[in-house]
């Protein structure tokens, strides 16, 4: 029996728990396309994250706790909103952090995320989904993930306007399919990769 694949879900929503949140709602909803996943989901902003671009900043700093179920995970799942057509400053200094994984490598040299996947979520009122998938799959490519294809699911509505996902009494057809395919090629690429790079 193959063994569990495992996800990690950063959610770089600005809001603090217990506050609801349109990309922790669609990331969840990723993960409901994933049942076989074994998934755990972290509210990055709940946290302490220091600013930096080192493993571990020191004294208060809580990006080390949250970096150890990331070495663990088969799938990273990075959710954001957007805001001013960016992903959100929590997002941001997520990828800064994850700097520090290019000096951290197996004894091939191959940075410890290797053999992992990630996929990009993202919500907003306004246009901004596809280049902001593109920071997140350069960012994380460049530290060592693999991204597969059709590799984000997004929502965006329209301009101006202040509906967010979470209010929708139903998920568009369009965005439901999209994070079908994501969950699918992910898992999918995931299991490729486990079964062909184990961890070092």
């Amino acid at each position: 029996m193959a063994e569990l694949l495992r996800a990690l879900v950063l959610v770089c929503t600005l809001s603090p728990s217990p506050a609801s949140s349109s990309s922790e709602l669609l990331a969840r909803q990723l993960l409901e396309q994933m049942p076989d996943v074994d998934a755990s989901v972290v509210r990055v902003v709940d946290h302490n994250i220091t600013a930096g671009v080192e493993l571990d900043m020191g004294s208060g700093d809580e990006w080390p706790a949250i970096r150890s179920q990331l070495v663990d995970a088969d799938i990273l799942v990075l959710a954001t909103p957007t805001w001013m057509g960016q992903p959100s400053s929590v997002c941001q200094r997520v990828l800064e952090r994850l700097d520090a994984e290019l000096s951290e490598t197996d004894a091939q040299g191959r940075p410890l995320t290797f053999g992992k996947v990630a996929v990009a979520v993202v919500v907003g009122n306004e246009d901004g989904a596809h280049h902001i998938s593109g920071i997140i799959y350069q960012c994380l490519n460049d530290v060592g993930f693999t991204v597969p294809a059709q590799g984000v699911t997004y929502w965006n509505g329209e301009a101006m306007h202040g509906i967010d996902y979470q209010d929708l009494d139903d998920v568009p057809e369009k965005t439901a399919g999209t994070t079908k395919t994501a969950a699918t090629n992910a898992i999918h690429l995931a299991r490729l990769l486990k079964d062909n790079y184990p961890a070092p």
